[in-house]
């Protein structure tokens, strides 16, 4: 067997593969010889069938499979020996013709998309600043708020207001202002709070059973899925939707915050863990902290990802890429299709290869032991949620090897630690002004 490389451009190769007889035939004379004895053939004993009969059957079919077995461990060995960096995987050219019942020697063409040649430099001399989430009273009280609002309990009123529930009847009105006959009617509930309109909110607010009020249909909802669920119709009735709609109050419903003392303290860290509202907001505002860590992680990753995305530079081999992703899908899919995906695709792939270039010229190396040792504790946490006690030593062994198993789980895990070590690299590296945002401001931001 012999494969010859072609250089098309920086980008582009092609490869050529030549088999002989003597690459496939002892192949495929081993696969006959083992066929044979498993034959099962009307008129012989198995494991009698003449050879020449094998051969005639399955002669062709037996020698394709063995060519092509050749063929995909030739190309594989042959990329990593000569450390050839490829994106996708080699593709048949579509124009090679093969005349499987006559040739003894073939001519395989490969197309070859490879990967583009570039540095990334990483320097102090970039500056970047991490953003922490300011964790002030404000912040404290309102999340102690909403917290006693979760642990409260509902009550009817009589007078809406505009952080009340309604329910009520929804009726669609034709264009005289009477009951559509055939329209929608709907028996459903509207949070006053959740809704962004801010005239309709009024509208719904200092309303009393009974009370009726005539609505937009397109401002009680911010999207066509969400307006069709409250409706009861499907979403593209929902999207077209201009009437009138009448809704009915037939109760008015007021959330009442639960009161803060140590009953409720107990409800929310364990009898006796807090004893006051001092400890109380103490507890909520490390909470708050700890939470958004990984908010200000994600901020300055997104910023650090598109600073290198700007700042290197490589071209890819655009049109085999399309092709491959043609022939790659599970699912079939159209050249049109990739090609209107393919911007979105492009600037992922690009970023893994700038990652996967850090990693490697950085050393960056994630060790079995330590995906072990990170898998016991997600285990530990999550039955820690679920209530239950410690587990031992063999059970949580057994638990860790079961995850690790599953070989799409193990390769998130993996990938998560390389996240974590390429962050590391990337904050003691760039040089970082610590800075801390008020809430609203670093969201908004973000």
């Amino acid at each position: 067997m012999n494969i010859v490389q072609e250089n098309i451009d920086e980008l582009n190769a092609v490869l050529k593969v030549k088999v002989v007889a003597n690459d496939y035939l002892p192949k495929v004379e081993t696969a006959l010889k083992d066929y044979q004895k498993k034959a099962s053939i009307p008129g012989f004993r198995p494991g009698k069938v003449p050879t020449g009969m094998i051969k005639k059957m399955y002669g062709k079919s037996i020698m394709v499979d063995e060519i092509n077995k050749l063929l995909n461990d030739s190309l594989y060995n042959y990329l990593n020996e000569n450390k050839i960096e490829v994106l996708g995987n080699p593709l048949p050219k579509a124009d090679s013709v093969i005349d499987w019942d006559n040739q003894q020697e073939f001519e395989f063409l490969y197309e070859m998309g490879l990967a583009p040649k570039f540095k990334v430099e990483l320097s102090a001399k970039d500056k970047f600043t991490y953003q922490t989430v300011k964790v002030d009273e404000d912040l404290v009280n309102k999340y102690t708020t909403d917290i006693a609002k979760r642990y409260g309990k509902v009550e009817n009123v009589e007078v809406s207001e505009e952080t009340d529930l309604l329910n009520g009847d929804f009726v669609e009105l034709d264009a005289n202002g009477e009951i559509l006959a055939g329209g929608i009617f709907k028996t459903g509930s509207l949070f006053l709070d959740r809704l962004k309109d801010e005239s309709t909110r009024k509208a719904l607010t200092g309303l009393k059973t009974g009370d009726k009020v005539l609505l937009e249909a397109q401002k009680l909802s911010e999207n066509a899925t969400d307006l069709a669920a409250l409706l009861g119709i499907d979403k593209e009735k929902a999207e077209a939707l201009t009437s009138k709609i009448q809704f009915t109050v037939k109760g008015v419903s007021r959330l009442a915050a639960a009161e803060i003392n140590q009953e409720f303290f107990n409800k929310i860290y364990g009898e006796g863990n807090v004893t006051s509202e001092e400890e109380f907001k103490a507890k909520i505002k490390d909470e708050l902290a700890n939470m958004f860590v990984n908010d200000s992680e994600r901020k300055f990753y997104n910023e650090v990802v598109d600073f290198l995305m700007n700042k290197i530079n490589f071209n890819l081999p655009t049109e085999f890429l399309k092709k491959w992703i043609v022939a790659a899908n599970e699912k079939p899919v159209s050249f049109e299709q990739v090609d209107a995906e393919f911007d979105n695709y492009s600037k992922g792939l690009k970023w893994q290869l700038i990652e996967n270039k850090i990693i490697q010229e950085n050393n960056i190396q994630v060790t079995n032991e330590e995906v072990v040792d990170h898998t016991k504790e997600l285990v530990i946490q999550q039955f820690a949620q679920m209530g239950q006690g410690p587990m031992g030593e063999e059970e949580l062994n057994q638990t860790v090897q079961r995850v690790l198993a599953n070989k799409e789980e193990a390769k998130k895990l993996y990938e998560k630690l390389f996240g974590q070590k390429v962050m590391t690299l990337f904050k003691t590296t760039f040089t970082l002004e610590n800075k801390d945002v008020a809430y609203d401001d670093f969201f908004k931001k973000a």
